[in-house]
């Protein structure tokens, strides 16, 4: 399906005594690269949220190879998975030059921000991705 690729240096905030990546900040690396992912085709996290929708993530996934450090240039390549209905699916893979360092996969959910329940994909953002 649809991929992106988004380039991502790694602070040094980011790291460890050692300088390797501390493993809860790839969920920020992954929420980068999914906003991105999206503003591709013209779809911000903003509007979607001005507009009554929200999307929590529902299921997240890593499997990590190899240690990312400070300073290093990371390449994350998000794909969408399936087309989305009221979840949403992505994987992604991180990259040190042609390196695969980690393996990760993400599932969200469409939410109505008021009532805080599942809805279905807007119908604007399935036609602005493609389906």
């Amino acid at each position: 399906m649809k991929s992106y690729q988004t380039k991502i240096r790694v602070r040094y905030a980011e790291t460890d005594q050692m300088g390797v990546v501390h493993h809860g900040n790839y969920a920020q690396y992954l929420e980068i690269a999914r906003i991105e992912w999206l503003e591709q085709f013209g779809v911000s996290y903003k509007s979607m949220e001005e507009d009554g929708v929200m999307l929590p993530v529902y299921e997240m996934n890593f499997k990590y190879k190899r240690p990312a450090h400070f300073d290093e240039q990371l390449t994350v390549e998000t794909k969408l998975e399936e087309k989305p209905d009221v979840r949403i699916k992505f994987s992604y893979k991180i990259y040190r030059g042609a390196e695969l360092l980690t393996i990760a996969k993400t599932t969200l959910v469409f939410m109505d921000a008021e009532t805080k329940k599942p809805i279905s994909c807007p119908d604007h953002i399935l036609k602005a991705i493609g389906f």
